[in-house]
């Protein structure tokens, strides 16, 4: 895998706008630093596990969509990435280390704040969620490798 970090995004409430960030604080067993995720403000965030510090997606298939960058509502947009060859496993961004736990499909809220027929867009692309497990610094152009 020889993909990188694009853009990073994050969104200090719930419905908040996702602002594009260069670099960011990743939290182990949090989320990233200054994310509603990881202060419990994000749409279902009050549901423990299942992915919910980071989330990824495709900034091609962002694109493919007629979104602009940071417009998924995903914190993390790469380029040559196989974000759905990770669920189960370990990857690392930089030195962050993260288990991607599921995919992460576009939803009706994504609609309601973005256009209609984004959710069909972005079927089967709508990206990925992770968890992370080993804190650090993420920062636009890190490489995203598997670990081990």
């Amino acid at each position: 895998m020889s993909g990188r970090v694009v853009g990073i995004y994050v969104a200090a409430a719930g419905g908040a706008p996702c602002e594009a960030v260069p670099s960011v604080v990743a939290l182990a067993g949090a989320g990233l630093e200054g994310d509603r995720y990881a202060v419990g403000e994000g749409t279902f965030s009050r549901k423990p596990g299942d992915g919910r510090h980071v989330t990824l997606v495709d900034a091609a298939a962002v694109a493919a969509a007629g979104l602009a960058p940071g417009e998924s509502r995903r914190n993390i947009e790469t380029e040559s990435v196989d974000l759905l060859s990770l669920v189960g496993k370990r990857f690392r961004i930089g030195g962050v280390e993260l288990v991607a736990t599921r995919d992460c499909p576009p939803c009706g809220y994504l609609q309601k704040k973005t256009h209609r027929g984004v959710v069909a867009a972005l079927q089967g692309a709508g990206g990925l969620r992770a968890e992370v497990l080993v804190g650090g610094t993420i920062t636009a152009g890190d490489p995203v490798e598997p670990v081990g």
